[in-house]
């Protein structure tokens, strides 16, 4: 059965002003419905590609230069698409710094996720509906924090400011989930409950969820698919059954014990069997 594609990146480059190369000829397709852990140290470039996926970045202008989602195109050849606002409508970004306004009950930070689907007079006046609060609530309820709803995001935990950007991702109704280091600023027991909201999400409603990572075993915990990145460069796209830890030293050598080293989210590294490894495709 041929698989629907949620995330196709062809020849993706991308040079900063100071001239380092962040992005080197990224080619990537992710299918619909997958989970897929972004892993490698820092500076690698995880960041980096999925701020290009979201269209905050516009890549070089390379003639072959191609990033789609679900079809539509975000951006080619160095230019970010005309009608990217709508196809932004249908990814949602969870950010390490949670991005809610502080001062503003944890409701209406989730409803913010409907904008999209309102005249602007009702968006500029933050006018929601009986049916866009139930929704909210709704989306807060599956990710375990109905009973925070009239509190201001401030007043939250870190794990639980989390998982108010994640129901802002469900009220949105986004198709792909783009989670750039949602942990990495979490205490254990939030952490694992991140992960397995975003598991959840992703196996109950099909959407498809890339997340960025610096602990490996997280992304074999939880995402079947790993795409590891050094220098800008995908140097392995595979199962992440075949992670372990004589084949990290050989793709990161000495960055291997950044990501070797034991999570956030607890626990150490489970070494499987070595194995082969997988090359890419040239």
């Amino acid at each position: 059965m041929t698989m629907e594609t949620a995330l196709r990146i062809r020849q993706l480059d991308k040079h900063f002003a100071n001239g380092r190369h962040a992005l080197r000829n990224i080619d990537l397709d992710v299918a619909k419905g997958e989970m897929v852990a972004l892993i490698g140290a820092s500076g690698s470039g995880k960041s980096t590609l999925l701020r290009h996926v979201a269209g905050l970045v516009a890549a070089d202008g390379g003639s072959e230069s191609l990033i789609e989602i679900d079809g539509r195109r975000v951006q080619q050849r160095g230019r970010i698409d005309r009608d990217i606002r709508r196809v932004r409508a249908q990814v949602g970004f969870v950010f390490q710094q949670f991005n809610l306004v502080a001062r503003l009950p944890v409701l209406v930070n989730v409803m913010v996720g409907a904008l999209h689907r309102m005249p602007w007079w009702r968006s500029w006046s933050r006018s929601f509906t009986r049916d866009e609060r139930a929704r909210a609530l709704d989306a807060l309820t599956r990710v375990g924090i109905a009973e925070c709803q009239a509190q201001r995001a401030s007043t939250l935990s870190g794990g639980q400011q989390q998982r108010a950007a994640i129901a802002r991702t469900l009220v949105q109704g986004a198709k792909v989930v783009l989670a750039d280091e949602p942990i990495a600023s979490l205490d254990p027991e939030s952490s694992r409950n991140v992960m397995e909201i975003l598991a959840r999400i992703n196996r109950e409603d099909r959407c498809t969820v890339i997340v960025s990572l610096h602990q490996v075993e997280i992304a074999m915990k939880y995402c079947p698919r790993v795409i590891a990145l050094k220098q800008g460069a995908i140097v392995y796209d595979g199962p992440s059954s075949a992670l372990n830890a004589g084949l990290l030293r050989e793709l990161y050598g000495v960055q291997a014990d950044e990501l070797l080293a034991p999570s956030s989210a607890g626990g150490q590294v489970h070494v499987l069997p070595q194995p082969t490894l997988v090359p890419l495709a040239a």
